[in-house]
């Protein structure tokens, strides 16, 4: 293939057809979905497993990469969760009539195609098409060649299932890996209106510097958990050791633990059993080295400066005591990628001044970062959490992918 322009033009024709679906056609497509999931889920697991194959043990992407029986049930009991929302598109913002006679409304209208690009998450494939397609968006996905066959097979799938509907298949395309079509569909202006990266900074910087596409970013979590001096810190130990090890790939995981000097003496053998069980590696600072390294914990270093501020997404996390809640805040305000922070406190002062004063996506009080995530908020599956600003922030969910459109009814008026 020289080039993906007639890829780009047929996503763009279908994307009229998406529009049009009603919401019945539009449940009926994501409930076969559903059902093809599982029974494909045998050849699904075949393919994964080439990718799989492919990618070293030691990658921390490998447990984003697999898909197994109880993960496609997952995926398949997703759609039934988006198929209970409400469809973003159509609804009546505002409602007025001017005294000329114009009878104006503001809508919300689906954005049009969206482009995904990713890593090694072969469920955003499933999650993103079937999000786009109910918001009534065709969708371009470019997935990574660490995930290639386990992509192909899903979209085969999604295929199967638009065919079988009476839908132009062409509403949902998988690019090929090949990375210089990359730079083609970021400047594709003419057949793409937004472009939605999901995966590592690295990623996420290099759309952002080239996509001639708006952009709207999915960003990495550097996730932060403060134990404040007066936190319950029998409640403390199972929130940290659930935020960093129930799943240390996904972006949501905790980094980084802050701890009062007050308290580290006492919290920090608490939770070495739990950190040894999954054998994380701790990076400390000096005052915490001291403390673990009396509890004889095996997986210990001391920090470097490049250990704060760092994606660990694995079984590594860091170790920082701190004098109190406002240099707790003023490390995380240095470090945090503005994803998803907690603060573990019974002071309900404290709790509120880091509700208010900690600028993320999404805060917590005494509660694993873990929960940072579309399924947990009601909001159904996501395409990702959004640590920008404009338009969308935190799980980027089914309502923002819509945009608005101005209807204008008149009856001869002029200005």
């Amino acid at each position: 293939m020289e080039s993906i322009q007639p890829v780009l033009a047929a996503v763009s024709m279908a994307s009229i057809e998406v529009r049009r679906l009603s919401l019945e056609q539009k449940k009926s497509i994501l409930f076969r979905l559903s059902q093809l999931l599982i029974a494909n889920q045998e050849i699904i697991i075949q393919e994964n497993k080439k990718d799989l194959d492919k990618m070293d043990d030691s990658n921390p992407k490998k447990d984003r990469l697999l898909l197994n029986e109880s993960r496609i049930k997952d995926l398949a009991d997703s759609l039934h969760d988006i198929v209970k929302l409400e469809d973003p598109a159509g609804k009546v913002l505002i409602d007025n009539h001017a005294e000329n006679g114009l009878h104006i409304q503001k809508i919300t209208v689906p954005m049009g195609v969206v482009g995904v690009i990713y890593e090694a998450r072969p469920n955003v494939t499933i999650d993103v098409a079937a999000l786009c397609l109910y918001a009534g968006n065709a969708v371009v996905l470019r997935g990574g060649s660490d995930a290639e066959f386990t992509n192909k097979i899903l979209v085969k799938i999604i295929h199967d299932t638009l065919i079988e509907n009476g839908v132009d298949k062409n509403a949902i395309q998988l690019l090929p890996v090949d990375r210089k079509f990359v730079k083609e569909l970021l400047e594709a202006v003419k057949y793409v209106d937004i472009i939605i990266p999901r995966g590592s900074q690295q990623l996420i910087d290099f759309v952002r510097e080239n996509s001639k596409v708006p952009t709207i970013e999915t960003g990495a979590g550097v996730c932060h958990t403060y134990v404040e001096s007066t936190a319950n810190l029998k409640d403390a130990v199972q929130i940290v050791i659930n935020a960093k090890t129930q799943r240390p790939s996904v972006c949501n995981a905790l980094d980084t633990i802050l701890v009062d000097e007050k308290i580290a003496a006492e919290f920090l053998p608490m939770i070495t059993d739990g950190l040894n069980e999954f054998n994380v590696t701790i990076f400390a600072d000096e005052t915490a080295f001291a403390i673990l390294k009396e509890t004889g914990y095996p997986n210990l270093q001391k920090a470097t400066e490049e250990n704060f501020g760092m994606e660990y997404l694995s079984q590594q996390c860091s170790v920082k005591t701190v004098s109190g809640f406002d240099e707790a805040v003023n490390h995380i305000r240095r470090y945090s990628s503005r994803h998803s922070e907690a603060i573990l406190s019974t002071d309900d002062d404290l709790c509120n001044r880091f509700l208010n004063e900690v600028d993320a996506a999404a805060v917590y009080t005494n509660a694993s970062t873990r929960f940072t995530d579309g399924g947990c908020f009601g909001l159904g599956a996501e395409i990702g959490i959004s640590t920008q600003k404009l338009h969308a922030r935190g799980p980027f969910a089914l309502e923002k992918l819509t945009t608005e459109k101005w209807l204008v009814r008149g009856s001869g008026q002029i200005r």
